[in-house]
């Protein structure tokens, strides 16, 4: 081999050994160029990746929670719908007009509360003797107040209703309570408290009450029947004949008296 051949091909080696070991450098220095901040970069990111793994875990017991709630939601919703029902029924038979209670009373329960002079009125205060004071007595209930509706005056017959309206009547069971109410206050009083005019009345009306056909009721009669709303003309009467076919009212006779019964509607 020729002595140039030699020489070149070592250079060739010495050139290739050279080009390996700057690539080696270069990949070592590519290797640990800023450690620093890849490390820092490094941390960003998985801090991020555990704040969003967290959200994660929330939202799905989120969900699941919400999914849990479905069926509550729903048998609410039935339960709204029932009461909705309910409601829509209470509201058609309610009747569109109901009169006030009258708080008056008629002018024989006013007078029957008219008190006798006390002891204390004509100055004998020193002359009372000590006395236990009275059993306080139990009070009758309030009289009952069963209006009517619109679909229950539409059920009675042309002929018995003519032509009185759902007001005239509700204003006229508002009417007989209050009459009631005012027998119930002369049943109530004590005898020595009433006027000697009313005394009368009030033993009638307690032999009335102690009747089998209206113990334990509330009644009037019909010399009560003085209005406002209720009075004994051609509407009245039909009032009272309706009121009796929807089971409001019956009547019977006690005497020469003509007594009428409130009763709970059938």
């Amino acid at each position: 081999m020729d002595i140039k051949d030699v020489g070149s091909s070592l250079d060739s080696l010495i050139s290739s050994f050279n080009t390996r070991i700057s690539e080696i450098q270069q990949l070592v220095i590519a290797r640990n160029m800023y450690p620093a901040s890849s490390v820092s970069d490094l941390s960003a990111i998985d801090s991020a990746v555990k704040v969003l793994e967290l959200q994660l875990q929330k939202i799905k017991i989120r969900l699941r929670e919400e999914t849990e709630a479905i069926p509550k939601a729903k048998k609410l919703i039935e339960a709204s719908l029932q009461q909705q029902k309910k409601l829509q029924h209470l509201s058609s038979v309610v009747p569109s007009y109901v009169p006030d209670r009258v708080t008056k009373t008629t002018d024989d329960s006013i007078k029957c509360l008219h008190l006798e002079p006390s002891v204390e009125d004509l100055g004998l205060v020193s002359l009372k003797l000590d006395e236990p004071a009275p059993k306080e007595k139990k009070g009758r209930a309030s009289p009952p107040l069963f209006y009517i509706n619109s679909d229950e005056l539409n059920s009675v017959p042309p002929y018995m209703k003519q032509r009185i309206t759902l007001e005239k009547v509700n204003a006229a069971i508002n009417d007989m309570a209050t009459y009631a109410e005012a027998t119930s206050q002369l049943l109530t009083a004590p005898r020595k408290k009433l006027k000697e005019n009313l005394a009368e009345r009030a033993m009638e009306l307690r032999d009335i009450a102690a009747t089998e056909a209206v113990k334990g009721k509330h009644f009037f009669l019909e010399t009560d029947i003085k209005g406002p709303s209720l009075k004994l003309d051609n509407t009245g009467k039909a009032i009272l004949t309706v009121l009796r076919h929807l089971g409001r009212i019956s009547e019977t006779r006690i005497g020469h008296h003509r007594v009428i019964l409130l009763l709970r509607p059938r």
